[in-house]
């Protein structure tokens, strides 16, 4: 018996120190995909293809979305195929569903018989329709501001044992902290390019009074007014009011800005 016994214990730990393997293998993939792609979307959109792939067994495909929700930004989705994208961007439409139900309650959530949840009643029939017998939604924590979630879907009812919901969850942690340097990449570039409209929008607003005052010999105070009176009057944003100012004066559609770069 204690010969049986030990040789359980090295097997379980030859298993788990496969199961170690596997996850820093997967991390340092996880983290090369931050490096390897700058736009977010696609960051997502690889994300997804490995989270379907780590959360599918050989005869039981699944399918994968992430939605990420963000302060004062839109929401960002990607997914392993097009079905599962119909899927995430139907929740999304409908402002609830199975996974958006476990981001907000921040815990697990799984469905092993969509058919027999009386729940989201605008969502259910059409995931029906479209092939979907169970899901599992895993919300991630990317430790900012944003709130993410790892959608799985199976075609099988009850398609999901105790072991694929413990791997699913496993994954979602150990992509939770590339998915916060992706979006804290991003959000930095979105920064950058607020900067930047921002500072083009002031050059050509500062050209256009420039040239109301040399037009009109007036006051910088009253060309500013002037500009104001128009947008409000044709219901048009003061940059592109301004904007048709300064190429009815020069021809230039845009003012040449030196921070472009």
């Amino acid at each position: 018996m204690e010969q049986e016994s030990r040789e359980d214990d090295a097997g379980n730990v030859r298993e788990g120190d496969v199961r170690k393997g596997r996850a820093g293998a997967d991390a340092s993939l996880l983290l090369d995909l931050v490096l390897r792609h700058e736009n977010v979307g696609e960051f997502l959109a690889a994300l997804a293809a490995i989270a379907a792939d780590r959360c599918s067994r050989p005869e039981n495909r699944r399918e994968c979305g992430i939605t990420v929700i963000r302060h004062r930004r839109p929401p960002l989705s990607a997914a392993s195929s097009l079905p599962a994208r119909a899927m995430d961007e139907l929740q999304n439409r409908h402002g609830d569903g199975p996974c958006l139900t476990a981001l907000k309650a921040g815990r697990p959530l799984l469905i092993q018989d969509l058919g027999q949840d009386g729940r989201w009643p605008g969502y259910i029939p059409t995931a029906l329709a479209s092939g979907v017998g169970s899901i599992l939604a895993v919300p991630l924590t990317p430790k900012n501001d944003a709130k993410a979630v790892l959608n799985v879907y199976s075609d099988r009812v009850h398609g999901f044992s105790s072991a694929d919901v413990e791997a699913a969850t496993a994954f979602a942690e150990l992509a939770s902290r590339p998915l916060a340097l992706a979006l804290i990449a991003t959000g930095l570039r979105e920064a950058r390019d607020d900067l930047k409209e921002a500072m083009r929008s002031r050059t050509t607003i500062d050209m256009a009074i420039g040239a109301i005052m040399a037009q009109n010999g007036c006051s910088k105070d009253e060309a500013f007014k002037f500009l104001v009176s128009a947008s409000n009057s044709r219901n048009v944003k003061l940059r592109d009011v301004a904007a048709g100012v300064v190429q009815a004066v020069s021809g230039e559609e845009s003012p040449p800005a030196n921070f472009d770069q």
